[in-house]
């Protein structure tokens, strides 16, 4: 019993281990749109797919409602969002990273007037006040990124943690590590930001690597999403490898260009004016529309999908009931209308392609394709611009625009996991923000004296991601000292998108224990001081780190241990002459033997000196004496003494002060996490709670139409009927008039257990009557096959194949089988459907499962038996067969064996008839055990 347990207990075990393996295997993707959120999964069996969300749909809206320490995510928040403006928070990919005097903040504030920011006087950043509640922007994108992982999770049916998550181009260091922080906070186990254009060109490319040819190709992807509006110019082009000797596709990004103001967003903006004006012409209130967010969040709804239906249709009316101070408004909406609203965006619009094609520095006729991308894209005038500009070059469309970034993502997400094995598609992205050092001087002097400020580029526009590790030397600094790192010339950026842009300023980092540690190593004897180096490293989401910094110092080799080496060289050449299995202690002993002659020790000397001397002429073969031993060895220290000295590396201390943004604190980031958990806590309790409400008040409906239905009420008896209806009218009355959202789960699960008490006998009457019917099938079923095999078994005698003991149990199983079945049978037809059934249907499977059991033993006798009487008969005369042949085949042989005995030796005498009966009887026991028949020139 014992190890039993233990065997289940270690499957249990083992199966755990393989569900955690598959899970840790699994990856996702999410495309962090402003407006949209897209996902995508790999796992284990599965290929790359989007995921559908729980309304079966590939696109969640990006947005989110905390109210009442409740929050509600996607499409379900939607429905609330016009009802609870105040608390809907939306596009907050536009807040990550900034500080509160940002122009895109203050562009934040005047689109969405009626939520309240305050300031985070810490940071300098962005915060909301929600309830009395305070949130920074970091820890609402956490509660959305960690929604999107249960919705992941939920499609997979698996625990997944691994993800890459889109980003916007022009994101910068504060707004990379801001989104990096959320993804911590909401438990992730980020792989990569992707810049949005790289994962949709990454689609592109590895589902069309046939068509990508050692010709380069370039490909223009204008991105209209809902703030923002991006060009990126990528090539791509086979590269042979030269370890492999396989050419391999390399996509790289030649160009980007944006605007991370215009967007789709902004036409729905001025869409939405246009029906404010309209309103305020047509319709005479006290307060202005403006005024009320309810109404606006109503006109901006209905403004998002007249911009959509007008992208396919000419003209629309837009309608929305009681809008404001119970007024209607209706309004004939053109496309032309549209249009002539958004004229003036087109400099905006066109404006990234251009810079675009000036960072990659090409020509708009040298681009192979152009493809348009995000929902903004849709518009037919922003098509007429870009085609305006690209003149007769056709414009492509092929690019989903709500799977490639996702899509993208997380074929780069299979790639960087452990557990899968994609074909390789190298990704080369642009860095487009340079990043470098500046620092004081402190030898270079300027005409003041105070040291001059030195700036070193170490990630340059236009390098790559990902990027090699790079090392600053300092060579003038023998004292702690600082250095700053910053953003480098920006050209490419306009005055507005530099103010956009934030901080220059990324870090400060002081390196300290420098003077200590030059003090102590400078006083050492020939220690000479070489500079510092400083580690630097831009991975692959594009975030720079600081790895450390060391002093570097060259210390001379020590004497001691040229002299320490010499003496176990030469023991070693000594040693040499005895035997290998003999220790080093027993040769030591024979050195230091007075009983060692000249001769020998002469011969270890002139050994060791052939060894010292071994680039000398193979001629000079002088004998040694113990005089020139000594000079051999000073000639060998001097050579040691010439070896290069040692490299000494010293840590050094460090301390990085962020300029830009300050990132969230440890402590703060610990009381997200608890926040989440306590939401996560009481949506639970929450769920548990609807589902138990939802529960009992279908069972008292659907229990309250039955009670009027003959079919149910005749299991019912007069006392049953009678509690079910007043229990189902009494808690029917308290679902109405008594609950409320405060009534505790408790009263709904006691309230469906009292019913489900009155139920109990009615349930198992009516699951007994629906039941029987097929058991006593089966049983007649089966008393039909055992009676045929019973038949059959009889006529079986002469085989032999069943006992008879065996036949006359199946025999009297049966009969006794039936004979229980008719009595029960005319018992239960005289009961009415509120008396306890005659017999339970569990005791009629019993009797089904015995009779079974019984009939499938013999079956399975019979299908191994082996007929005895016809073995016996076919082993008689196969024997008798043998020794007909065997006395057949033994005269000849006999002739001939008595002559060859003649010819060898006059001894031989022949064989007579004893001899000849035990030879066959050998022979026919050698065939009958299965030996080959021998020769009979053998014999």
């Amino acid at each position: 019993m014992d190890y039993k347990c233990i065997l289940l207990c270690l499957t249990a075990v083992i199966n755990t281990f393989f569900s955690l393996s598959d899970a840790s295997l699994a990856a996702m993707s999410i495309d962090f749109g402003s407006q949209w959120i897209k996902m995508a999964l790999v796992k284990p069996g599965v290929p790359m797919e989007m995921v559908l969300n729980e309304e079966a749909r590939r696109k969640t809206p990006n947005l989110i409602i905390i109210k009442d320490n409740q929050r509600l995510f996607g499409d379900a928040a939607l429905a609330y969002g016009v009802k609870y403006s105040k608390n809907s928070f939306t596009h907050l990919v536009d807040l990550l990273g900034k500080k509160i005097d940002n122009p895109i903040v203050s562009l934040y504030k005047e689109r969405f007037p009626h939520l309240k920011f305050i300031l985070d006087g810490a940071r300098d950043a962005v915060q909301f006040n929600v309830d009395g509640e305070i949130y920074s922007v970091e820890s609402i994108v956490a509660m959305i990124l960690k929604r999107c992982r249960e919705v992941v999770e939920k499609f997979a049916k698996q625990l997944v943690k691994d993800v890459v998550i889109t980003v916007p181009v022009f994101f910068n260091q504060a707004e990379r590590r801001a989104l990096v922080t959320a993804a911590e906070i909401a438990e992730l186990n980020l792989l990569q930001l992707l810049n949005d254009h790289t994962a949709a060109g990454l689609n592109y490319g590895a589902f069309r690597r046939k068509e990508i040819t050692e010709s380069a190709q370039t490909l223009l992807i204008y991105d209209v999403g809902a703030t923002k509006v991006t060009a990126s110019v990528l090539e791509y082009v086979l590269v042979e490898e030269k370890k492999r000797g396989e050419k391999d596709p390399v996509m790289t990004t030649l160009g980007v260009g944006y605007n991370r103001v215009v967007g789709g967003f902004e036409i729905t903006q001025r869409l939405r004016d246009i029906f404010v004006n309209d309103f305020r012409k047509t319709k005479n209130t006290k307060t202005d529309i403006t005024e009320n967010p309810r109404s606006m969040a109503k006109m901006l709804q209905e403004a998002e999908r007249v911009k959509i239906v007008l992208s396919a249709n000419v003209n629309f009316t837009a309608q929305i009931e009681s809008v404001h101070e119970e007024q209607d408004f209706t309004m004939s909406v053109t496309r032309t209308m549209l249009e002539d609203a958004m004229r003036d965006l087109e400099v905006k619009l066109v404006q990234p392609i251009v810079d675009a094609l000036k960072m990659a520095d090409l020509s708009p006729e040298k681009v192979t394709q152009v493809v348009l991308m995000g929902g903004g894209s849709r518009v037919p005038l922003i098509q007429e611009f870009v085609q305006k500009f690209f003149k007769k070059k056709e414009l492509g469309k092929f690019l989903n625009t709500d799977e490639a970034i996702a899509m993208g993502a997380v074929y780069q997400a299979a790639h960087l996991s452990k557990g899968f094995k994609v074909k390789k598609f190298d990704v080369r992205d642009l860095q487009i923000f340079p990043i470098e050092v500046d620092f004081i001087s402190a030898h270079n002097k300027d005409e003041t004296g105070a040291g001059r400020l030195i700036r070193r580029p170490i990630y340059p526009m236009r390098s790559f991601i990902p990027a090699s590790k790079k090392v600053l030397s300092f060579t003038s600094f023998t004292e702690d000292f600082s250095m700053n790192v910053n953003y480098g010339e920006m050209r490419q950026l306009s005055a507005d998108q530099l103010m956009e842009f934030g901080s220059l300023n990324i870090s400060e980092i002081k390196i300290g224990g420098v003077t200590d540690a030059y003090v102590k190593e400078t006083a050492k004897e020939g220690t000479i001081f070489k500079g510092i180096k400083a580690h630097f490293d831009l991975d692959n989401s594009g975030i720079l780190h600081f790895d450390g910094a060391e002093m570097l110092v060259e210390r001379p080799p020590k004497a001691e241990s040229t002299l320490a080496s010499l003496a176990e060289k030469i023991t070693g050449l000594f040693s040499s002459n005895n035997k290998m299995d003999q220790t080093k202690e027993k040769n030591e002993e024979i050195l230091k033997s007075e009983e060692i002659n000249d001769k020998s020790r002469s011969t270890t000397v002139g050994i060791a000196e052939n060894r010292t001397k071994i680039e000398k002429p193979a001629g000079d073969n002088v004998t040694s004496k113990p005089a020139e031993t000594n000079k051999t060895v000073a000639n060998v220290a001097e050579t040691k003494l010439d070896e290069k000295p040692q490299q000494i590396k010293i840590s050094l201390k460090l301390a990085e002060n962020i300029l830009d943004v300050l990132p969230i604190s440890g402590s703060e980031i610990v009381a997200t996490k608890n926040r989440i958990a306590e939401f996560e806590r009481k949506e639970k309790e929450k769920a548990i709670r609807e589902e138990a409400h939802h529960d009992l008040e279908s069972l008292a409906v659907d229990l309250s139409d039955k009670l009027t239905q003959d079919e149910f009420i005749r299991f019912l008896t007069a006392d049953e009927h009678t509690a079910l209806q007043k229990e189902v009218s009494q808690i029917k009355t308290w679902l109405e008039d008594d609950v409320d959202i405060n009534t505790p789960t408790a009263e709904f699960v006691q309230n469906k257990k009292s019913i489900d008490e009155l139920l109990r006998p009615v349930k198992v009457r009516i699951t007994e009557e629906q039941e029987r019917p097929a058991v006593v099938a089966e049983l007649i079923s089966m008393f039909n096959h055992t009676e045929m095999f019973l038949l059959l078994a009889q006529n079986l005698t002469e085989a032999e194949v069943f006992t008879e003991v065996e036949i006359n149990s199946l025999s009297k199983l049966l009969d006794g089988t039936k004979n229980w079945l008719t009595a029960k049978m005319e018992l239960q037809n005289k009961l009415k459907p509120t008396d306890s059934p005659a017999f339970p249907v569990s005791e009629g499977k019993e009797k089904l499962m015995s009779l079974d059991r019984e009939v499938k033993y013999l079956l399975n006798k019979m299908k191994f038996a082996k007929p005895k009487a016809k073995k016996e008969e076919k082993a008689e005369k196969t024997t008798a067969e043998s020794n007909e042949t065997l006395l057949e085949t033994t005269e000849e042989p006999r002739t001939v064996s008595e002559e060859k005995s003649n010819e060898t030796s006059g001894d031989a005498q022949p064989l007579d008839d004893a001899t000849d009966v035990k030879k066959n009887e050998e022979l026919k026991a050698g065939k009958q055990k299965g030996g080959a028949p021998h020769d009979g020139s053998e014999l």
